[in-house]
């Protein structure tokens, strides 16, 4: 044979990795497993079988996690908690380190044991999971040891609660665990029903490092397990899986004071224009969609190609797809492994039996004959409507269309409800970063496509979910400001039968779109002074006044492409129109809310948009020094339209204090303004009329709070809401706000010292912005 010929017809061997040890390890647990609670395995009790994917083997039999043992672990972590916390962040960091170690220590054998329990092919896990995991355990050890020089302002949640999926066994639990810990905070895990072996090991290893007992708890068991931990005395839940569990999640966490992070499903785009390289483009693809059997919440798996390119494309992609391989996971020439559990399988062959679109391309490759596989599948043609171009199908299943201009690129990617990652295809590096922001999604690759690291962030947004995991921006989810907040005191309305300060008719109207507009119910309420005297009426703005204040908000989205140093113009123009009346609204206050404190909190109103004016071109993003030839640069994006409940208690300066830095990062907000002192917002509206803030920015609404408070949280194209309001509204909201996932912050019914530093600072600035993490690698 010539050389060329040996080149063409040359193929792989078998490589087969040993699963001696790993097995030998199940042997020595007697291949039963209780949980791991307070620093031991319990007993083994009533449960179910761990299979081998490949094989339909039983690799061990695990115990069904009950009510009593979920409460164990609760309490062992509760227990623990106060001390690992006090043991401050040096002393936590070496045992993070300790475990980083171990997890190196037992590199090979924790890669095996994914590899059996999930049917990934064992290069990924040896060469990408358990890497990863190990360098979420140093960096967040590392964040531990400058936490209480860096975040001073901060302190642990508590007891987190943490439900992971069963794509990424290992790699899941490090990200939830490692910033949990490093925070100071205790944790109670249950890994997914197929996959806890590895979970079983780690807790092994924490025994090995000698990490306090009940800092770590794992408790097994199927999705019954999970809603204990929810509805457990919990001050978190981290959830990772699909967006219909996780908006049951929120119902059932909602008013409860928890903290919550979501990270859900995906659809995501893989853009490729005209100009890219579409060798790499398809390598990239490969790994985009193949990677993990497609079983990856951010996998490539909507396939949008420029019009010019795509015949070619799809060739050089069939062809390679005909030559991937198919097999044992333990085969490291292998390149597709098993789905991980029949169940799925059938659930991916039910979706692609039931499509009639476009046209079907299946890889040429052999199947083994026994264990869950599926061939690698193509499916072009299809429309954006159609059910495979919108369902996440969580398997070896890409799904594509064609484009013709940018635009026709960007609002083919946006069409999902869901924004968790995108790649993009170009070698023109200037259209490539004008479409990366313009994506609805909490990730950008750009030329590359699974990329991530512990110092960046990984997220999503819509119905991909909320948090952020790994990076400065992924530890937000595991602290608080620290002070103890004192319950909220209701405020009533003043009530009484003088008569009007002015014999004017002063019926104050609602402010939508920049203009005065009347309530869509026609009806209004009498403003008392503190006095008994009538000072004038107030609108009574209902749901359809919300969908007007919406419909406004979006006709501005043209504010969120401005600069930080325009909004920092017009902020600083509001300040001084307000500063140039401070004694008329000084007086308004002083006459609704009687006393003489109106003229401290006008100053501190002028002082607040004097702020947030200077924080709109400062509030700046990082470039994360992750380990590769690029950059990853968070970019922080303004929220889009902010839904605000204010506070009663400050009425101007509360209505200002959310204001002024959703508006400076970008933002176009709805506030519901004080409900008992509701005229300092409509007196306020002149000021905004005087000072070149754009028609739909701030729209205010007057009124019952309860009567568009869930309006707005239920509304589709709100984006986040914040209630500063009473106790039930923060529930309310929390529940309706489960309908598209959207952002919520509340208060719970604690107050807030508005006049001090709690009612300003990056709080505020955090809660005002999206972080998108656009990867960019580079070199030839």
């Amino acid at each position: 044979m010539t050389i060329s010929e040996i080149f063409e017809t040359m193929d792989y061997g078998v490589a087969p990795e040993s699963a001696a040890e790993a097995l030998a390890w199940l042997v020595d647990q007697g291949d039963r497993f209780g949980h791991f609670i307070e620093g031991a395995f319990t007993k083994p009790g009533k449960g179910f079988d761990s299979r081998n994917p490949a094989t339909g083997e039983v690799l061990a039999t695990l115990t069904q996690a009950t009510q009593a043992d979920v409460d164990a672990a609760v309490k062992a972590a509760r227990k623990a908690q106060p001390k690992w916390e006090a043991l401050g962040g040096p002393g936590r960091a070496r045992y993070l380190y300790a475990l980083a170690r171990l997890l190196q220590k037992h590199s090979r054998l924790f890669a095996v044991l994914e590899t059996l329990d999930n049917g990934k092919p064992i290069r990924e896990s040896r060469d990408i999971d358990i890497p990863l995991a190990q360098r979420h355990f140093y960096f967040h050890a590392g964040m531990a040891q400058l936490m209480e020089e860096e975040l001073p302002d901060r302190e642990a949640l508590g007891v987190c609660g943490q439900i992971i999926p069963w794509n990424f066994p290992l790699l899941m639990l490090a990200w939830k665990i490692a910033p949990a810990l490093a925070m100071g905070n205790t944790v109670v895990l249950k890994p997914a029903e197929y996959t806890s072996l590895t979970a079983l090991l780690f807790a092994d290893i924490c025994r090995q490092a000698g990490l306090p007992k009940g800092v770590v708890n794992i408790v097994t068991g199927d999705g019954t397990v999970g809603e204990m931990i929810v509805a457990a005395e919990v001050d978190k839940v981290a959830f990772t899986g699909s967006t219909a569990v996780g908006r049951r999640i929120r119902e059932a966490t909602a008013g409860s004071g928890k903290a919550l992070s979501l990270e859900l499903g995906g659809k995501s785009p893989y853009i490729v224009f005209d100009d890219a390289d579409l060798d790499s483009a398809v390598e990239g693809l490969v790994d985009a969609i193949w990677f993990n059997q497609g079983q990856v919440c951010c996998a490539g798996s909507r396939l949008l190609v420029h019009e010019p390119v795509a015949e070619v494309f799809y060739a050089k992609l069939r062809a390679r797809m005909d030559k991937l391989r198919v097999g044992s996971p333990l085969d490291k020439s292998i390149d597709v492994g098993a789905i991980v559990d029949p169940v799925q399988l059938n659930a991916i062959a039910g979706l692609v039996a039931a499509n009639t679109a476009g046209e079907t391309h299946v890889a040429a490759t052999e199947l083994p004959s026994e264990g869950s596989f599926y061939p690698p599948t193509l499916i072009t043609g299809l429309n954006p409507a159609d059910t495979l171009m919108q369902e996440e199908i969580f398997g070896p299943v890409l799904v594509s269309t064609t484009f013709r201009t940018p635009e026709d690129a960007i609002a083919l990617a946006n069409n999902s409800r869901y924004g968790l990652a995108a790649t993009v295809w170009s070698e023109n590096i200037n259209l490539a970063l004008d479409i990366a922001p313009k994506l609805a999604s909490g990730i950008v690759w750009v030329n590359g496509t699974n990329l991530m690291d512990a110092a960046a962030g990984f997220g999503g947004v819509r119905e991909s979910g909320f948090g952020r995991e790994g990076g400065w921006e992924g530890l937000s989810g595991y602290t608080r400001v620290k002070g103890t907040k004192k319950p909220l005191k209701d405020i009533q309305p003043n009530q009484g039968d003088g008569a009007p300060t002015d014999p004017i008719d002063r019926t104050a109207k609602l402010y939508i779109g920049g203009k005065q507009a009347r309530p869509d119910g026609g009806y209004s309420a009498p403003i008392w002074g503190k006095s008994g005297k009538l000072l004038g009426h107030a609108s009574l703005a209902n749901r359809k006044d919300v969908r007007n204040a919406v419909e406004a908000a979006h006709a501005a989205k043209g504010w969120s492409k401005t600069t930080g140093h325009l909004r920092a113009q017009i902020l600083y123009y509001i300040g001084e129109n307000l500063s140039a009346r401070a004694d008329e609204f000084a007086s308004r206050l002083d006459d609704m809310m009687g006393g003489k404190q109106g003229a401290k909190e006008v100053e501190a109103a002028i002082n607040r948009l004097f702020t947030y004016a200077a924080w709109a071109d400062k509030y700046d993003g990082q470039v994360h020094g992750v380990p590769i030839r690029g950059v990853a640069l968070a970019m922080k994006e303004p929220v889009g339209v902010i839904g605000v409940v204010c506070p009663s208690e400050v009425p101007l300066l509360g209505l200002i204090s959310c204001m002024a830095p959703a508006i400076a990062m970008g933002n176009r907000v709805i506030l519901s303004a004080s409900e008992p002192y509701p005229l300092a917002a409509t007196d306020f509206t002149q000021v905004l009329e005087t000072s070149d803030v754009p028609a739909g920015v701030v729209n205010i609404l007057t009124g019952p709070q309860a009567d568009v408070a869930t309006p707005m949280a239920a509304h589709m194209d709100i984006d986040a809401v914040w209630s500063f309001g009473t106790k039930s509204l923060s529930g309310e909201i929390e529940k309706a706000s489960a309908a598209n996932l959207k952002r919520t912050w509340v208060n719970n019914g604690l107050a807030r010292d508005w006049m001090g530093t709690a009612g300003q600072g990056h709080e505020f600035l955090e809660a005002a912005t999206e972080v998108k993490n656009i990867w960019v690698p580079y070199g030839e």
